[in-house]
């Protein structure tokens, strides 16, 4: 039974087959890079057209890299996002290729672009379709930039009528809580027109159990427009996002006849004739768990460290979870000759700690250095005396060796112009364990939007099949070790207790009075409540990080730093 909430008298038959070989697309732009783009868009397009594609589809805004962001008011930048259009369609020949772009609104009223889609072929470009729900929800700002299309288009290409709607534009589902924020349904217009083929051009960003919802979503569309749907999304990072590709077709029943790789650039061909699965086994099914977080993790770090220019990264070794996560995660994207660990004792370092950053070390093959930071903490804590006198040894002197660690460890991102890898993970940064200027120094911060619990889970799978991050990493009690004898418990609760709080306040949105209903011990909650307030300071100075949650901290979540409103 169709999710939308309407009906229409079936016109064409669905059990007709629609005879086309389409070509899936499935790239990786960087924003911004109109030629890279522009000779990736045509690699791709002779390709499939080699491999006997009739109709190449490419994601949203393949043509500037999604999210171009604030690029667009760049003056020069959207006409020459459109010259670079134009002379993709001069080269587009007999089969036709449908592009995503920046169109420049014609009207006198409105936001001054679209994002759209050019239908180019024989040299020409020969339709233009509109994105018609523009999302302003999360990392998503689209409202400050584009200018709604009204109804989405109809394109006429040999006898078929093709349907096109550009990514948010399936999202108008009873299902989902954003279908709220839109009054019109593309897809309920479009299917109200019989078109005999569905395509959506898409820029999603992956979080984990996106996978899913997203395919329902997609069968909810096809099922709804009783045709075959061509979903074609981006795969690859830019800035915090990870775009995990695995673009779809459906059939009119909504069955998956054919999926693109996860977390991987593919050029596919999918005859639309075919009704049988012509995705490859492995890849049958929406890449999710740690698997997945690992995948986006990975790659993520890649495309920034490349895209940004950089081949090298430095890692601040402590011999904890988090640092090995990270390490692990840097091989995985730069291969480990390009990946350099650091172990900075001072007077208070474990044995084991060290011992353990060098096992990981060893595990990898990275290379492995160790500067002690001692003496270097010694000094500032004798330059500073004469003023601390008198005065008990606190924070401040803990933090002295975070910030140690920070100075060198920056330097040595500057000398060998490498990228230095921050290692906080969601729970320390979310409640201000991390030192401004110290372990928060860094191009990147990977993991920090990965709970304590998510990286021991990752941890554990990554050593599912051999040990790679030692045991004993695992295992100890976590702490910072900026003080003899400390632990993270010391001050904070079981991490399987902080983690569920900070889902529900940060990530569900929940008030201190729901999570005290749900059975969390109040004076808990209203600690980690206040420390997760204070130290949204810290948060507005971090590295930016990858995300792979619903809500992380970034650009998706906005809350002022001075505010005093108590839930």
């Amino acid at each position: 039974m169709d999710t939308f909430p309407f009906s229409r008298p079936l016109l064409r038959s669905s059990l007709l087959p629609i005879h086309m070989r389409i070509g899936l697309a499935q790239i990786n732009t960087i924003v911004g890079d109109l030629a890279g783009n522009r000779a990736k868009i045509l690699d791709a397009y002779r390709a499939l057209v080699a491999q006997g594609a009739e109709l190449v589809v490419f994601p949203e805004l393949a043509v500037t890299g999604y999210p171009p962001r604030d690029l667009l008011f760049k003056r020069s930048f959207v006409p020459d996002n459109e010259d670079s259009l134009n002379e993709i369609a001069v080269q587009i020949g007999a089969v036709p290729a449908l592009v995503g772009f920046v169109e420049t609104n014609p009207s006198a009223e409105g936001r001054r672009f679209f994002n759209a889609a050019a239908f180019c072929h024989n040299g020409e470009i020969t339709a233009i379709a509109r994105k018609s729900l523009l999302p302003s929800y999360d990392v998503f700002d689209e409202d400050r930039y584009f200018e709604p299309a009204d109804i989405p288009r109809i394109i006429h290409h040999n006898g078929l009528r093709i349907g096109v709607t550009i990514c948010e534009d399936l999202w108008k589902n009873p299902a989902i809580d954003t279908a709220r924020l839109y009054r019109t349904n593309p897809v309920a217009t479009l299917a109200a027109q019989n078109p005999d083929l569905a395509i959506n051009l898409s820029a999603s960003p992956w979080h984990y159990n996106k996978g899913r919802v997203r395919e329902q979503l997609v069968t909810d569309a096809a099922r709804a427009m009783r045709c075959p749907l061509v979903y074609v999304n981006a795969v690859g990072g830019n800035d915090e996002l990870v775009f995990d590709g695995q673009s779809l077709v459906m059939d009119a029943n909504g069955k998956i006849t054919a999926r693109c790789a996860a977390f991987a650039e593919e050029l596919k061909i999918v005859d639309l004739s075919n009704r049988t699965d012509q995705s490859d086994p492995s890849d049958n099914a929406p890449c999710s768990g740690e698997a997945g977080i690992h995948r986006a993790l990975v790659l993520g770090l890649r495309d920034y460290a490349q895209k940004s220019g950089f081949k090298r990264a430095h890692i601040a070794l402590s011999g904890g979870i988090d640092s090995a996560l990270v390490a692990v995660i840097a091989v995985g994207a730069l291969g480990a000759e390009n990946v350099t660990g650091i172990s900075l004792p001072s007077e208070i370092s474990s044995q084991h700690s060290r011992d353990d950053a060098r096992a990981l070390a060893q595990n990898l093959g990275i290379r492995f250095e160790t500067i002690s930071i001692a003496d270097a903490v010694g000094a500032c804590e004798t330059a500073l005396a004469p003023t601390f006198a008198g005065r008990p040894r606190d924070v401040a002197e803990e933090n002295i060796q975070a910030r140690i660690r920070g100075v060198l460890m920056m330097a040595l991102s500057n000398k060998f112009g490498s990228l230095l890898l921050t290692t906080g993970n969601k729970s320390e940064i979310a409640v201000g364990y991390c030192t401004l200027y110290g372990d928060m120094c860094g191009g990147l911060a990977v993991i920090s939007d990965v709970l304590k619990t998510q990286v021991y889970a990752l941890s554990r799978w990554i050593n599912r099949d051999r040990e790679i991050i030692p045991q004993n990493t695992i295992d100890k009690i976590p702490s910072a070790e900026l003080r003899p004898g400390q632990a993270d418990q010391d001050s904070l609760p079981p991490y399987e207790i902080l983690d569920a709080l900070i889902q529900g306040y940060v990530e569900e949105g929940e008030s201190r009075r729901e999570l005290i209903a749900r059975g969390f011990d109040a004076a808990v909650v209203n600690d980690i409540i206040r420390k997760i307030d204070l130290n949204e300071y810290k948060r507005k100075q971090a590295a930016p990080g990858l995300k792979i949650t619903p809500l992380a901290f970034g650009t998706g979540r906005r809350i002022p730093i001075v505010q005093k409103y108590v839930s």
